[in-house]
This record gives structure tokens, sequence and C-alpha cells, in this order.
């Protein structure tokens, strides 16, 4: 059923029910009106007879004939519009209108009572005049037909026509109205009929109308339909991740693989082997299963960095995850030697866990290339605070002893699988930290030590905020870093130029 057609029904039914109602308050009201009304004429009345009554009983029985006729013939002519009994000397009088059959009137009816007789209602008041004295039987009766219920039958009669006209007009108009008034609906609907995400990019271009309703609706079909595409490009993204995470660790894994291969088959074909020939084989096993489980790890955490949303985001004191993966380190190798020096208070609003494994990789990959001449691993690490505004942005600094990086070199450290030959890491670490730098809005940078010492300094930037007022505003900034084809970045670099 359409809209217009429920409202002109709806319409329809509820304006005669309320016509309806308000006759009814009508009729109530009225009764009561033309009820009073009755009583007061006829107490106004029953003043004048009253009057004319005692007159007449004066005079009544009398050696004063003609005085008597005048006073009775005055007294029949003032109850012209009323029925009037009266006893008194000789036979009662009665004039005026007269229920028939003649009811039994009320002993005492000092206010205007109701009798039917024949079928039709008479009001009667009853008053004791002239010789009458109190305590005894009124002798003055006044009768009223009741008229009020004729009225009001009159009154409910128009009610019910007007309400049975009420409905036709009331439902004519409300679908005229309602058909004018959906118009804008009805617009929105057949622009939107046509729409299928699945088969055509179109989408709605909706004009505001001014009309809140239409407006909101068509704010929520271009919401529904901009989600639709969000989520049909992340499945993508997700689909295209997974393929890539398959596609890589096929590749990457195949190396190692077979070099396990090789050495199980080189125990398999030669029980005897010597133990200094056979302690090599197993450690060499041993460093390929690590850099297994190494490679499988990284490149869990890139695919979880290209798939992040940006719910996951919190605010995140930068000090305490920097003291935590300082203290993780120390624990799980310790002849490092790592200085950490932090406020806290720097707070962030990022993804723990990347930020999280981006420090680790940062101090991971300075105690395995930046050991001293000594060999011993010592790490400087510096939070440095904002400089000011809403916006400004914390620097982390990991600085080394070890033999540094070539200018040349460091814009290709952040690209994946770049590992030197000796390297026992999957060459993933150090692009996992480009990834996260990005999806933080912030960068990395690498260069030599500022006092003139070797060692390598890398720089992390990230937008930093004030402690009352933490907020993530920016959408996230996709890069597909598990294939290896980032992004543009805002500024039109590659990201592997930015970072």
């Amino acid at each position: 059923m359409k809209l217009t057609t429920r409202i002109a029904l709806t319409v329809g039914a509820s304006v005669p029910a309320l016509v309806l109602a308000s006759g009814w308050l009508l009729l109530h009201l009225v009764s009561i009106d033309l009820r009073a009304h009755q009583d007061d004429q006829l107490r106004a009345r029953a003043t004048v007879v009253a009057k004319n009554a005692k007159a007449y009983l004066d005079v009544a029985g009398t050696d004063h004939p003609l005085l008597q006729r005048v006073r009775r013939h005055r007294l029949i002519n003032s109850a012209r519009d009323v029925g009037v009994r009266l006893t008194g000397p000789g036979d009662p009088i009665t004039a005026g209108p007269q229920p028939q059959p003649y009811p039994t009137l009320p002993p005492s009816a000092p206010n205007p009572v109701t009798v039917t007789t024949g079928g039709k209602d008479w009001l009667v008041l009853s008053l004791r005049v002239g010789a009458a004295k109190e305590g005894t039987t009124p002798n003055l009766w006044l009768l009223s037909p009741d008229t009020a219920e004729d009225e009001l039958a009159l009154v409910r009669k128009r009610v019910l026509t007007g309400a049975l006209l009420a409905a036709a007009l009331a439902g004519a108009a409300a679908w005229a109205i309602a058909a004018r008034a959906v118009l804008p609906l009805r617009r929105l609907q057949r622009r939107t009929s046509g729409l299928d995400p699945r088969t055509s990019t179109a989408r709605l271009e909706h004009t505001p109308t001014r009309i809140a309703e239409v407006d909101d609706l068509a704010y929520t079909v271009q919401t529904v339909l901009a989600r639709y595409d969000e989520q049909v490009a992340r499945t993508g993204e997700a689909l295209a991740t997974a393929r890539a995470f398959a596609a890589t660790a096929s590749h990457e894994l195949r190396t190692p693989l077979m070099s396990m291969r090789t050495n199980l088959d080189i125990l398999t074909d030669h029980p005897d082997l010597g133990a200094e020939d056979r302690t090599e084989v197993l450690d060499d096993l041993e460093r390929e299963h690590a850099r297994l489980v190494g490679l499988l790890v990284m490149l869990k955490a890139l695919a979880q960095g290209d798939l992040i949303e940006a719910d996951a985001f919190t605010p995140l004191d930068l000090a305490e995850l920097v003291a935590v993966s300082a203290s993780d380190l120390r624990r799980a190798h310790p002849d490092a030697e790592v200085s950490v020096q932090a406020i806290s208070g720097i707070r962030v609003h990022g993804w723990e866990q990347g930020l999280r494994s981006a420090l680790d990789n940062l101090l991971t990959n300075a105690w395995t290339h930046g050991r001293a001449e000594d060999g011993v691993a010592r790490i400087d690490v510096a939070l440095r605070p904002p400089g000011g505004g809403h916006q400004a942005t914390a620097v982390l600094v990991v600085e080394d002893h070890g033999p540094g990086i070539p200018p040349g070199l460091r814009e290709e450290i952040f690209q994946r699988f770049r590992r030197g030959p000796d390297s026992p890491g999957s060459g993933l670490g150090l692009t996992l930290v480009a990834q996260q730098a990005a999806l933080h809005r912030g960068r990395v940078t690498v260069s030599d030590r500022p006092d003139g010492r070797p060692g390598t300094r890398f720089e992390l930037y990230l937008p930093a905020v004030g402690i009352q007022n933490v907020q993530h505003t920016l959408p996230l900034l996709h890069r597909d870093w598990l294939t290896g084809v980032p992004e543009q970045t805002p500024s039109g670099l590659p990201a592997s130029r930015q970072l």
C-alpha cells in the first residue's frame, strides 16, 4: 500500500472520529445548557403565575364575582405556554398545555423535575400560594413540555452527517496533500531504484530539498553505498593481501626449506657422520628454522599493517612503549647495554601492536648491526617531546655504535628482503618500521651519529597531541607493503622515497 493511501485512510478514519468525539462533547454541553435554560424559563414563568394565582385565591369564594372572573382570566392568560394546575376553594383550575394521560403530580418539587407520561417528558414545578400554609401540600403546579431531547436529536443528526461528509472530504484532501508532500520522496525512490552497486558504479546524486526526512534518507542511502564501496575495497585489499602473503611466503620460504631439506638428507644419508660435522649441520638447521619463524612472523605483521582499521587506534603513552620495548631487549639479550631517556606523558593516537613492533625492530636492528669494535652492543634511546602546536611531532631516536650505513644504501634498507650477507634476520624489520611510520602519519630517517663517532642514528617522527586532547582525525593511508607496491603519499613521492 502506498504511503499516500495510508495517510488518506488514516486521516479519513481519524477525522470522523474526532468529529464524533467533539460532537459528543458538544451534545453533553448543549444538553446541560438547554435543560438549565428550560429550568430558568419555568422558574421565571412560575413567578408571574404564582402572583396571579395568589391574587385569584384572595378573592375566590367571596361575593365579588366580577373581580373573581377578572383575576381568573388573568391567571389563565399568564399560563398560555405552560400548563397550570391550581387547587383551592372550589374545583381545581387547569390552564395551558396539559399532559395526556394526566400523570400523578409530585407532592413536592421546589425545583423542576421530569415526569414522563404518554411517551413524552414534562418538567414539573410545585409551589404553595395563597391560603396554603407552611408544611401543607403545594397547591400550584406548573408543567412545561421537555423539548430539549428533540433539539438534541437534531444536533445528533447534524453531527453524524458532518462526520460522514468529513470522512470523504478529509480522505480526499489528505490524499492530495500527501501526494504532494511525498513527491520528493518518490523522486528519490526513482533515482535509487536503478542503483545496483554490484553491477554499476553510478551513485546517488542528491540535491537538498529542504525537507529534513527526504534529505536525511538520501544522506543515509549515500552513506550506505559509500560504506558498501569501502567494504568492497577492503575485501579486495584483504584478498590481495592474502594472495601476496601466500605468494611471498612461497617464494621466500623456498630457499630455507630447500637448505633444511639438504641438511636433513645429509643426516639421513650419512648416519656415521662425525660429531663435528653433525653439529655443524644441526646448527645450520637451527639457523634456518629460526629464519623461517622470523620470516613468517614479519610477513604476518606486514599483512596486519596493510589491513588495519582506524578503530584499532587508541591513545598511547609513547614513553611507556619505549620502556617496555627496551626492557624486553635487555631480557632477551643480557649483553646489550641500553640507555633510555624518555619523558612520560608524550601521547600519540596509534595502534599499540604496530608501534610496539616498530620499536622492537629498531632496537633489534641496533643490537644486531650496531655493535662497537669491542663487540658490545651499546644502544642509546631518547624520546624528545614535541616542540608545540596542536599537531606537534614527537621524535624517537635510536643510536648504535656500529659501522654505520653508507648514504647510498639508506633508502634501500626499508625495502622488502634487503638484508646483508651476514644478517640473521628476514630483511623485513625496517620495512615494518617504515610501514608503521606511514600508518601513523609519521616518517623515519636514517643518518650518521651527530657526535662524529661511528654508528647509525634512526629517528622516528610521530604526530603527538596533548594529554587532554587525544584524537585521530585523519583517515588511514593504505600502503600495500606486503606486495611491495606502496601507494603514493600526500606529497606525491613514493613511500620509500619519503621515508
